[in-house]
């Protein structure tokens, strides 16, 4: 038996439409994450870009659970000496900087270097229900049907 490696030809990218309505955080980065890298199919390869183009929406309605929308900290540092900044989940959602929420989580999640990077860029986060990728035609994936944890009950 031969181990299966797909080649860059062989890749096909199909369009998949998430909505974050009521979603836990933590599992719709998993969900997602797993998409972007393509471990959802039977073709999966590690060290190519098989995974397909996400698109989610309603990121502004994203539900974490326990505390963690007021007491969970972002971190980054803007390169300066003393220069380290902190935010909350609740701050940046009042900045309408939910999809950063969402996508710091997925990105979290992917490998880091070059080929994580292009993965991440396949994922595109709508705070609102309208999105510009009608024409792709997406796939919609409920994830409240893959698991009842999935969303807020």
């Amino acid at each position: 038996m031969k181990t299966f490696s797909l080649k860059r030809e062989q890749i096909k990218k199909d369009w998949i439409l998430i909505d974050a309505n009521n979603a836990v955080l933590g599992r719709l980065a998993v969900i997602s994450a797993n998409i972007l890298r393509g471990k959802n199919k039977p073709q999966y390869t590690p060290n190519q870009d098989c995974g397909d183009n996400l698109i989610i929406i309603n990121s502004d309605k994203v539900y974490m659970t326990g505390k963690k929308e007021n007491n969970k900290i972002y971190y980054r540092h803007t390169g300066y000496p003393g220069g380290i900044k902190e935010t909350t989940p609740s701050k940046m959602k009042e900045k309408n900087k939910s999809s950063e929420i969402i996508k710091q989580a997925i990105k979290r999640m992917i490998p880091k270097g070059p080929l994580g990077r292009k993965q991440l860029s396949n994922c595109k986060i709508f705070s609102g229900s309208e999105h510009n990728h009608q024409s792709q035609n997406p796939k919609l994936v409920d994830i409240s049907t893959l698991n009842n944890k999935n969303v807020l009950r």
